[in-house]
């Protein structure tokens, strides 16, 4: 597996889009439970935050460089072949290749099932070899035990080699560590990703996105939703990130 580095608290792959594409391959065609986590500047800060939290993604398989700000990150602190790899890239691929390379996808998340009907529509349009296994949308409560149960036996009858889990961080990263020894795939969590796939939410423009500015767009779109999340936690994680950087502080 790939070297990681601390990013603050947050222990990140140093890595690239095929070395990450190979290792979630592999973790797939393994049919044993495990986990990827696509980490931002909120992902670092809950790690931060949260003790228990920060070992769920510590702990993951994977723990990948999506956010702009944490590939900066790892680049000022001398990790010269650092990438950044974003979780809507990874999946695309990973959807595109499904058909050829006879991994199953599994999809859990969203807001409703005719959201995430609309994810499979269009990406069946996209990807026309897509093999589709299984798809669930859960209530806005925890499921029972045995509602759970039967959606683990679900899945793991529909044989899915990855999963997309999609119900936002930090949820979606619990849940993923909960049912690491109870699926026989590999999880990612994609966060708003099926909402963007359905065209529910619009992408910040690639400009943005190369300069850092991704949030801007989003907390623009959805200030209501966003705004706290963004303007606490991007400061304190700059607070943060240049203690580590500038003064060789260490929080691990």
């Amino acid at each position: 597996m790939e070297t990681r580095t601390d990013v603050i608290k947050m222990k990140v792959n140093i890595t690239e889009k095929q070395r990450t594409l190979n290792s979630v391959c592999e973790l797939a065609l393994k049919g044993k439970g495990s986990y990827m986590c696509v980490s931002n500047v909120h992902m670092c800060m809950e790690v931060f935050d949260s003790p228990q939290f920060g070992e769920i993604v510590n702990n993951a398989d994977l723990v990948i460089p999506d956010g702009r700000p944490i590939y900066w990150a790892q680049k000022l602190l001398g990790h010269k072949t650092a990438e950044q790899v974003r979780g809507q890239d990874i999946m695309n691929t990973l959807c595109k290749a499904s058909g050829q390379s006879g991994i199953n996808i599994g999809f859990y998340g969203g807001s409703s099932d005719a959201l995430l009907q609309k994810v499979i529509q269009n990406l069946s349009k996209q990807y026309p070899d897509i093999k589709i296994t299984f798809s669930f949308s859960p209530p806005f409560r925890p499921l029972s035990r045995d509602e759970d149960k039967g959606v683990v036996q679900q899945i793991n009858d529909a044989k899915v080699g990855v999963l997309f889990v999609g119900i936002g961080c930090p949820k979606q990263e619990i849940w993923m560590a909960e049912h690491k020894d109870k699926l026989n795939c590999v999880m990612l969590g994609v966060g708003a990703a099926f909402d963007f796939i359905a065209g529910a939410k619009r992408h910040a423009p690639r400009w943005m996105q190369k300069i850092g500015l991704e949030w801007l767009f989003r907390l623009c779109s959805e200030p209501k939703r966003l705004g706290h999340r963004y303007l606490k936690q991007n400061p304190r994680f700059i607070y943060y990130f240049c203690q580590q950087w500038l003064l060789g502080r260490k929080f691990s």
